[in-house]
């Protein structure tokens, strides 16, 4: 009973910890609430696969899924920015602070009706985007104006929703026996991060932000290819 239970509780740990990353973040420890996203995003990953693997798959914990990750991976990463970089704006940083969370239920939801097609995602996943967001955070000091950081969240924001494709790696398939790996490589990381609290973080930032760069190239590339081959067919 208590393995079939397993896969929720991955996704309530999840939860939990976007949960902590708000609280953090309200009592100014930002940084370490980043880290608290980091790692729910490694909870988010195991716990469909532990759902397969188990057979566990049920509509109880898809649901239980996507209401933890719009914790997690909206209103959290949008909390952070908000007190990391967004205070001084006004208004505007209210409204900006609830951009994002708001995209990312409509993904969640769009995703919840429609999947996709097998492979891959349609719009950019949340939990990605809120790894973004979080880690975004981290460069405050580094940019030269709150716009860049603005900019950063409207445009992953528009990701979520649009109609961009993004590989699905939950899909890959992995030996069964390194599934006991997994709870000693998150405690390796959380340790990692709770060491260095801004450097970590700020280093997975970049193949973060690159898997959202990934999926505007190829769909660019993929429109160039269906341009050319139209082209081609009116040709005499």
């Amino acid at each position: 009973m208590m393995a079939r239970a397993l896969p929720s509780i991955l996704t309530v740990g999840n939860l939990f910890l976007g949960i902590m990353a708000m609280i953090l973040a309200f009592h100014g420890e930002w940084r370490y609430g980043a880290i608290m996203v980091i790692i729910g995003m490694f909870l988010d990953g195991l716990d469909g696969r532990v759902a397969r693997l188990l057979n566990t798959q049920s509509e109880f914990g898809k649901e239980l899924d996507s209401l933890s990750d719009i914790v997690s991976f909206g209103v959290a990463p949008a909390i952070i920015m908000y007190i990391a970089a967004f205070q001084d704006v006004g208004v505007m940083g209210w409204i900006l602070t609830a951009v994002f969370p708001i995209c990312g239920a409509l993904r969640l939801a769009r995703f919840n009706v429609h999947p996709g097609i097998p492979g891959y995602f349609i719009g950019l996943p949340i939990t990605a985007a809120g790894g973004v967001l979080a880690t975004m955070a981290l460069y405050k000091d580094t940019v030269s104006h709150p716009a860049v950081l603005i900019m950063g969240l409207l445009f992953l924001s528009f990701l979520m929703i649009s109609n961009v494709k993004y590989p699905n790696f939950k899909r890959l398939g992995i030996p069964k026996k390194t599934y006991w790996v997994a709870p000693l490589i998150i405690l390796f990381f959380a340790a990692l991060a709770a060491r260095y609290p801004e450097i970590l973080p700020k280093l997975l930032f970049i193949p973060l932000a690159l898997y959202a760069i990934y999926g505007i190239r190829h769909s660019m590339k993929r429109r160039r290819r269906a341009k050319k081959k139209r082209i081609e067919e009116v040709k005499p």
